[in-house]
């Protein structure tokens, strides 16, 4: 592996990245990813044009070199790719693929437990920073990863070429794994899913660890670390940390008035006393514990919708389109919504009984969560896999 030459500028932003992180994390970070950090550093993997704010402008290197030093040595997260690489329609932008911020990588490195010679399994190479970081502790020969994108693909081999890591850089789907150099002692996943790929189990030997960032059409949020049994099997807990971009395979492109409500639908009208923010709200807790009993449900706010006396309003919709509900908010008051309901499934009925039952167990958070996987489906517990959770969908 080559030493980076490093400019003055750049290890000053190391240094005050790294305690960036250090001060993010629980405990110190470890020698060994310290070390890691330095000898690839985050600036030598992430391209040469980036993506910054909240619309996604492009920031590139050349022209404006602090600019860029600036957004790729701060603990965050950074934009790499916007529409999958095509060229915006109408100026649309969205983010497609990021290099995470540098706090959350680290914490998922601590989370894994790579030890020296570990076979390691990454699944969305990115940028390929991670692969790098793994490929120091771990031994390059022991690293392979997995991206869906051939562009990414190709960039991240030839960042990885250029520090001396000949990681295996596969073009593929990463919901597939890659059985090429099985069994893995780690598997991790640099995007979030919602619904554990079955393959990844068979690709990581008993007593290997799954670790994945987690999303539900609900909210994004959490990390999944799950140790694989000699069944095939895997369970384990959740972390109240992060939000990855979703898997390609396992995206859903839904907007309420283009997909799910038509002009012929008759929706039943009631009130509820639930205020619609306590199960849509800022609390991340309730959020993900909704996701998780409401395994296919999504939501999304319409402020200042265009409608008499309706100051605000909640949609709910099932991921296929046939069910939908939407709580109003008139502005004042807080003990009395308007709900509208359509299909065969009351959702806000549903997002009520997922509510209470959330409260009723003491509001718990994501690290009081496990998920249990086999072969035929993903069981959702509390505290321990004998307490399975009450789902739909």
């Amino acid at each position: 592996m080559t030493p980076p030459n490093l400019t003055a500028a750049e290890q000053i932003a190391i240094r005050d990245l790294l305690g960036a992180v250090n001060n993010d994390m629980d405990a110190p970070l470890a020698p060994e990813w310290e070390r890691a950090a330095w000898a690839v550093p985050r600036s030598a993997f992430v391209p040469e044009r980036v993506y910054l704010g909240d619309e996604w402008e492009p920031c590139d290197r050349t022209e404006d070199p602090e600019a860029w030093l600036r957004a790729v040595c701060a603990d965050d997260s950074v934009v790499t790719q916007i529409n999958d690489g095509m060229d915006p329609v109408d100026g649309d932008r969205w983010p497609s693929s990021s290099a995470s911020a540098p706090s959350i990588v680290f914490r998922m490195l601590h989370m894994l437990g790579v030890a020296p010679e570990h076979r390691v399994l990454e699944i969305g190479t990115g940028t390929g920073w991670n692969a790098g970081l793994l490929a120091c502790v771990a031994g390059p020969e022991n690293v392979t990863t997995v991206e869906v994108d051939p562009v990414l693909a190709s960039e991240a081999r030839e960042r990885l070429r250029r520090a001396g890591l000949p990681v295996e850089v596969v073009t593929g789907d990463g919901a597939e794994g890659h059985a090429g150099t099985t069994p893995y002692d780690r598997l991790v996943a640099t995007c979030s899913v919602r619904s554990v790929p079955r393959p990844w189990l068979a690709q990581v030997r008993p007593g290997g660890v799954i670790l994945t960032p987690w999303d539900s059409p609900w909210v994004c949020y959490g990390l999944l670390g799950m140790t694989v049994d000699d069944t095939g099997s895997a369970s384990g807990r959740f972390a109240p940390h992060s939000a990855f971009m979703l898997m390609r395979r396992q995206r859903t492109d839904l907007r309420i008035f283009r997909d799910v409500v038509r002009d012929d639908h008759r929706p039943e009208e009631s009130t509820t006393t639930l205020p619609p923010w306590r199960v849509a709200g800022d609390d991340l807790a309730a959020q993900f514990a909704m996701g998780l009993q409401l395994r296919d449900v999504w939501r999304t706010w319409h402020d200042d919708p265009d409608v008499a006396g309706v100051a605000s309003r909640l949609w709910l919709a099932t991921t296929d389109a046939t069910s939908w509900a939407a709580v109003d908010w008139d502005g004042t008051s807080d003990d009395r919504f308007t709900v509208w309901q359509y299909g065969p499934r009351r959702l806000w009925n549903e997002a009520e009984a997922a509510y209470t039952w959330w409260t009723l167990h003491d509001r718990p958070g994501p690290e009081r969560f496990g998920l249990t996987v086999t072969a035929t489906g993903e069981t959702p517990w509390l505290d321990n896999p004998d307490q399975p959770i009450p789902t739909t969908g």
